[in-house]
């Protein structure tokens, strides 16, 4: 690989990084990275993170709708596919969603805002992040022996 193609790489990756900090950012700013802010929520002591959750709800909703009825197109330029969901029995949304909220509330922290706990400095994300890759690789293991 040449400097020039290299270059070429991390400059169509400089739009994801500027997203990322605008999302720490956000992320800091909205305290969703405050363990005191998950523990009033999962003590139903606070609407302050239900709010956000059901605020990301609707965003995501108009989104898909929005891709959906103007068939946008990703950068590569083919068309956006949302695949409608096989719901099955729903217990790997139960067995699945148990896990995480359980991590979640152990840990005090979602996955989404784990580098933005780093960029605050929170020495403890370290942890996290490295739990949330051993989470994924140890689903990316058992996939083939789980229900789908």
């Amino acid at each position: 690989m040449t400097s020039r193609t290299s270059l070429n790489s991390l400059g169509r990756l400089l739009p994801y990084f500027l997203v990322g900090i605008g999302f720490g950012i956000v992320a800091t700013k909205s305290q969703i990275i405050s363990w005191f802010r998950m523990q009033e929520m999962f003590r139903f002591h606070s609407f302050h993170m239900y709010g956000i959750i059901m605020s990301a709800i609707v965003v995501g909703a108009i989104s898909v709708w929005l891709i959906k009825r103007f068939q946008l197109r990703h950068l590569g330029g083919e068309t956006i596919n949302v695949s409608p969901r096989v719901q099955g029995a729903g217990y790997r949304f139960g067995i699945g969603g148990s896990i995480f909220g359980l991590g979640w509330g152990l840990a005090g922290a979602c996955p989404g805002p784990i580098f933005a706990l780093l960029g605050n400095g929170v020495a403890g994300a370290v942890v996290l992040l490295l739990s949330a890759l051993l989470g994924t690789w140890s689903y990316a293991v058992l996939r083939p022996f789980l229900p789908h």
